[in-house]
This record gives C-alpha cells, sequence and structure tokens, in this order.
C-alpha cells in the first residue's frame, strides 16, 4: 500500500458537483493498492496513519498523532500513486493493483481506520474528483508500506 498524506484545516472530493466527502482539521489521505497488497497490508497502513505523530503539541512540536488530536481523515483513491516514470514522459501504472482489488483495499483501509476511532470520510473509487483542501504547514508525508 502507498499512500501521500497532507495535514490539512480542513479538505473535501467533489464528483459531478456534489461533495461526497469532508473534513475540518485532520488528514487527507490518498491512497494506492499496489500489486501483491492485501487486508492485512490495508490494516498495517491504517494503524500507521492513525498513529502518525505530525501534529503540534503544546510546544509547538509534531509530537500529536491523529487519534492524539480527535482528527478526522478523508480518504481518496488514487492510483496515480504507483506512477513509474523511469522510462520516458509517459508514466506507467503497471505497479497499481487492479481496479477490483484497489477498491476493495482502499474500502479496507476506510474501514480500518473507523474501527481505530477515527472519523473517515471517502472520496468515489473510479470517479473524477475534485480535490480541495488546506495544507496546514504544509506537512505532507509519503508512506510506503
Amino acid at each position: 500500500m502507498r499512500a501521500l498524506i497532507q495535514r490539512v484545516s480542513e479538505a473535501s472530493v467533489t464528483v459531478d458537483g456534489t461533495v461526497v466527502g469532508q473534513i475540518g482539521p485532520g488528514l487527507l489521505v490518498l491512497v494506492c493498492a499496489m500489486q501483491g497488497d492485501d487486508e492485512a497490508r490495508a490494516e498495517a497502513l491504517a494503524a500507521r496513519i492513525a498513529k502518525l505523530r505530525i501534529f503540534r503539541d503544546e510546544a509547538g512540536k509534531m509530537n500529536r498523532s491523529l487519534v492524539d488530536i480527535g482528527g478526522a481523515a478523508l480518504i481518496v483513491s488514487q492510483f496515480t500513486l504507483a506512477a513509474d516514470t523511469s522510462r520516458g514522459n509517459r508514466p506507467g501504472f503497471s505497479a497499481a493493483a487492479d481496479p477490483d482489488t484497489g477498491n476493495r483495499l482502499y474500502e479496507h483501509t476506510a474501514k480500518a481506520l473507523t474501527a481505530l476511532g477515527i472519523s473517515v470520510q471517502t472520496g468515489r473509487f473510479g470517479a473524477d474528483m475534485q480535490v480541495a483542501l488546506v495544507n496546514d504547514g504544509p506537512v505532507t508525508i509519503w508512506i510506503d508500506g
């Protein structure tokens, strides 16, 4: 599983002019299932996201997690995180999981975060989405795992 995590003041996802997911303070998480990933990897990714200490504590240091602050997560499927740009100018996406697996693991990641006590909103798998966010910091973290 691969994720790009952004600490946000707010974020939303719109599909066909309708907001389908929206959060206040928390994390916007772009998620990509890779070839060979399974539910266990999705659960491990969710646990890392929930415990990642990237929110400020009273001293202003990044020392608090999403769980600690009671923040929300907006989970958005993003198969383009699997892009291979090593050959030429057109990215290849063969490292991404097939769409059925990708959707299953995307949904499993969201459910696993919910099970950890995180308020979760989602985009719509496979849709043309418009994502809006106010990046707080900015703080952007890449996780492979």
